[in-house]
Parts: C-alpha cells; structure tokens; sequence
C-alpha cells in the first residue's frame, strides 16, 4: 500500500541519518474508503494525488509546530505492507482525517518511492499560510484562503537519491 508522510526538511534529514521514517505508530496518508467516498472519482492517480495533497498540509501543520523549520512542505511516498497502515474507523467521516492512516512498525527510508517538496520559491506562502492555520482552523475564511494559498505550489517529485541535497547533505 502506497502511503505518503508528511514531514519537514528537519525531519527528512533526521530520517536520512537514522535511515528510517519513524517506527510506528505514525501518521501518513492513503487512500482509505473515507478518502475514496470524499473524492468520488475512481481514479487511482486522482486518489493518490488527493492523499499527497492530505500529507501536504499535514506537513504544513508540523511547520507551524516547527518556527525554526525551512518553510517548505515535504512529503515522502513510500510502500508498506498491506495491513501495517489502517484508518481509525472512529474518525473515518471526519473531514479533517480523510485519508489519515496509522503505520505500525519500523518504516525504513530506503522503502521509499519519492520524495516530495515544495520549491524554495514557496517559502513565503508557505510560511504565511502555516501562520494562518490556527486561524483558518477555527473559521477564519481569510484565513483558510492564505492556507489554500500554499496549495498553488505544486510539491516537486525527487527521487530517493537527491534527499542528501535536500537535505543540504550532498556534494
């Protein structure tokens, strides 16, 4: 089952050392049923692409927690095990959940499939708009228009092999 967590470049480059994207529980996204009935497509690239978008504000949401964080989202594919991945079924018709899975056990970075993140041209939206999530979450429609800002910034595919210069590990 393909998955997508959200993490900051801090927290890239702290997988990239340890070699592992967390060990479990944690949260990524999917595409669940929740997800599936939201979306009303069954498109899978359209339903993947929806989970990543999932996993993007969720990653928008650590850099709000993290003010010392470059400012930009990223998002790691990677497939796990069917069954290590499972939606909380208490939360499943919470919009603020879709998609939303627990990943049980040890993921290591090298089962990764891509890396996604937002240019350095980003940064000023990006960081405008993890200011205004608190806001945004309770109502605020200027607010959530600053959010959705962010979301005009496509996340760039990399593959596994460029997260040392992500990272500003490489060469």
């Amino acid at each position: 089952m393909r998955v997508y967590v959200p993490l900051t470049l801090p927290g890239l480059a702290e997988a990239y050392k340890t070699g592992e994207l967390g060990v479990g529980p944690f949260v990524a996204y999917a595409v669940t049923p929740a997800l599936r009935e939201w979306y009303l497509s069954d498109d899978i690239e359209e339903l993947e692409y929806a989970a990543l978008n999932r996993a993007a504000l969720a990653s928008l949401r650590l850099l709000a927690a993290d003010p010392e964080a470059v400012r930009r989202r990223v998002v790691v594919a990677v497939d796990v095990p069917d069954g290590t991945a499972l939606a909380d079924p208490d939360r499943a018709l919470d919009p603020a959940a879709l998609g939303e899975v627990r990943v049980t056990g040890t993921v290591p970075l090298a089962k990764a499939a891509a890396v996604h993140v937002d240019l350095d041209d980003a940064e000023a939206d990006v960081a405008a708009a993890a200011e205004a999530l608190p806001a945004a979450d309770a109502g605020d429609d200027d607010a959530q228009f600053v959010v959705d800002g962010a979301e005009d910034h496509e996340l760039l595919w990399y593959a596994t092999q460029e997260i040392p210069n992500l990272v500003g590990l490489g060469d």
